[in-house]
């Protein structure tokens, strides 16, 4: 099995490449290591009171959690890396109106643990392969990863539909806490055996198109009272916002309104259209205006105008 080491910082565009073309690549020292190890010590009660997997999958050796914006609010500068942001947009956004926090997860690996079963992470769905991305993952991780400690393995060129993955052989992802791990949900991958007498720790981010159930029930995990302390941004990455049209609405409008309290019993039901469809929109209701008699021909217009302007505020 080989094993990919530190080389240095890579470049965006390199990274970019890196990530379409093999399924993977890797962000060196893109957060401070002070910052990691601040994340490390606030996490230490949760890993020491929450017990072992149950299963095969999970691993009858390893511990994982959820929610960590609630749990150690400074993942929350992970969770908005603008380095890991760029390649999840260039990725997702081509396929999405907005893009949504899918999970974010610590997880544990403890001496012994075997090797985890290879796995694509967007077979979650059961949506065609080979056509688009539906997920980017982030692996942070919180201490060294090493291959004997059961580092990420990736299948290089096993993403886009499996191309490639025939008799590979998978490579063991050594990165040193501040390095993100980046690969793409089509891409075959998995925790490798930790062989070590240590610990090994680190810290899952993962992001997918908007119109798609999370991984993670990011409205039980995060719900407008513990949402409401987020910034505008990472409230609507964990859901408070709509993707266009109108989906995950709260009652026809935006859900973010719960996050300033208690809403009005009764709410106006306000468009929220892509910019193509509030274009094929407005030509209808032009021509639906020019067969009206000349008397309703002006309400019609004046409501035309109003409901461009709704579109436009609640986009």
């Amino acid at each position: 099995m080989a094993t990919i080491a530190p080389r240095g910082v890579s470049a965006a565009t390199k990274a970019d490449e890196n990530l379409r073309q093999h399924g993977f690549c890797i962000l060196r020292d893109v957060e401070s290591r002070s910052r990691i190890e601040e994340i490390n010590r606030s996490l230490h009660p949760r890993f020491a009171a929450t017990p072992f997997c149950q299963g095969g999958f999970y691993g009858p050796r390893t511990k994982r959690f959820g929610g960590l914006l609630k749990r150690a609010p400074t993942v929350e500068s992970l969770v908005q890396n603008p380095a890991v942001m760029r390649l999840v947009h260039a990725i997702l956004e081509p396929w999405c109106d907005t893009v949504q926090l899918n999970l974010t997860q610590a997880l544990e690996l403890h001496p012994g643990a075997p090797a985890q079963f290879p796995h694509r992470d967007q077979d979650m769905w059961r949506g065609p392969t080979g056509e688009l991305e539906y997920l980017v993952n982030v692996m942070w991780p919180i201490s060294p990863f090493k291959a004997e400690n059961g580092a990420t393995l990736v299948w290089p060129g096993s993403h886009n539909g499996g191309q490639g993955d025939d008799g590979a052989e998978p490579v063991a992802i050594e990165a040193d806490p501040g390095s993100a791990i980046i690969f793409l949900g089509s891409t075959l991958h998995g925790a490798g055996a930790n062989r070590s007498n240590a610990v090994r720790r680190g810290i899952i981010v993962s992001y997918c198109l908007g119109w798609l159930k999370p991984y993670e029930n990011q409205w039980l995990t995060y719900p407008p009272e513990v949402a409401s302390a987020f910034d505008p941004e990472l409230a609507a990455l964990v859901g408070y916002q709509q993707h266009r049209p109108n989906l995950g609405n709260y009652d026809g409008q935006c859900p973010s309104i719960l996050l300033g309290g208690d809403p009005p019993d009764h709410l106006a039901a306000i468009d929220a259209l892509r910019p193509d469809q509030e274009g094929a929109l407005s030509e209808f209701l032009r021509q639906q205006t020019d067969q009206l008699p000349p008397p309703a021909r002006g309400i019609a217009e004046i409501e035309r105008g109003r409901n461009k302007r709704e579109v436009k505020s609640n986009g």
